[in-house]
């Protein structure tokens, strides 16, 4: 168990994003596609887990002053150093093996590889510097979208792109202003630049821009064809669960998007309700 929360396999979640290409091209169910891209969301899972390991092995001793992040397994010292660094380097050589086996192309190995380099450069840093923290997690985001397209060759509209930008940017910006929030402005360096006005206004206007931008792609000509001019008819629902997690946040949650989710049975139901309505729509 020490072992699964250390990997941070409930964020795997945000891997899903890899299958968006495959799903609203119509081919999810073409097998081959749907393996290459199983495939591709493995890889990338295994290194967002080793990018967890090695930030949680810079930051024990910070983390054991934590109230909530003591218990980490480094922190705590259910698992060692020495027994974390060894699981790293069989996650890389799993995903190289992988890679190799699979014949994953060098665009896609490329985004693998620029995802591991920046998110190494924010644990040891680069999280420090304000705004920059904020953009390379959003530009994980980015990354896990293009790195889905380049598996299977397949061009994502630019309004995706975009939704996936300004959600990403709502989504950062929130987890900060609940770090302030629950824990002060000490409590991360990076907050120090930060306040909850600033957070506030800029979570929202990226929000805004989302609903925007999702709903200009829906209406995206080969959107359009390809749903029978259909999908407009989910912006609702994605404003729903906007305006659910937004009063999620506004709580008493850490904001961190994961934890939101899974614990958020309403979130849970209207994605799921909201996935079934596209794949009925798109496949149907």
């Amino acid at each position: 168990m020490n072992y699964v929360k250390l990997l941070r396999v409930k964020h795997y979640i945000k891997n899903l994003l890899i299958f968006l290409p495959l799903i609203f091209s119509g081919m999810l169910f073409e097998k081959n596609n749907f393996f290459k891209t199983f495939l591709g969301f493995i890889c990338f899972s295994l290194v967002a887990s080793s990018i967890y390991i090695i930030n949680d092995i810079k930051d024990r001793e910070k983390d054991r002053k934590h109230k909530t992040k003591c218990k980490r397994p480094i922190a705590s010292g259910k698992v060692s150093v020495r027994s974390a660094i060894i699981l790293v380097l069989l996650l890389l050589i799993s995903t190289i093996s992988i890679t190799v086996l699979s014949d994953i192309k060098i665009n896609s190995i490329m985004c693998l590889v620029v995802y591991f380099a920046i998110n190494l450069g924010y644990s040891f840093g680069l999280k420090d510097i304000p705004l920059l923290d904020v953009a390379i997690i959003v530009l994980g985001f980015i990354l896990r979208v293009m790195y889905g397209s380049s598996i299977v060759n397949i061009e994502v509209s630019n309004w995706l792109y975009l939704t996936v930008l300004a959600a990403s940017f709502y989504l950062a910006l929130g987890k900060r202003r609940n770090e302030i929030n629950k824990n002060g402005r000490n409590a991360r360096k990076v907050l120090s630049y930060y306040n909850s006005n600033f957070l506030d206004k800029n979570m929202y206007m990226t929000l805004s821009m989302a609903i925007i931008f999702y709903s200009l792609w829906t209406t995206d000509v080969k959107i359009v064809q390809q749903s029978n001019n259909l999908l407009i008819w989910t912006i609702p629902i994605v404003i729903l669960i906007c305006m659910k997690y937004s009063m999620d946040i506004e709580g008493n949650s850490d904001g961190d998007p994961v934890e939101v989710i899974l614990k958020d049975k309403v979130i849970i139901f209207l994605a799921l309700f909201l996935a079934g309505i596209m794949l009925w729509i798109l496949y149907g």
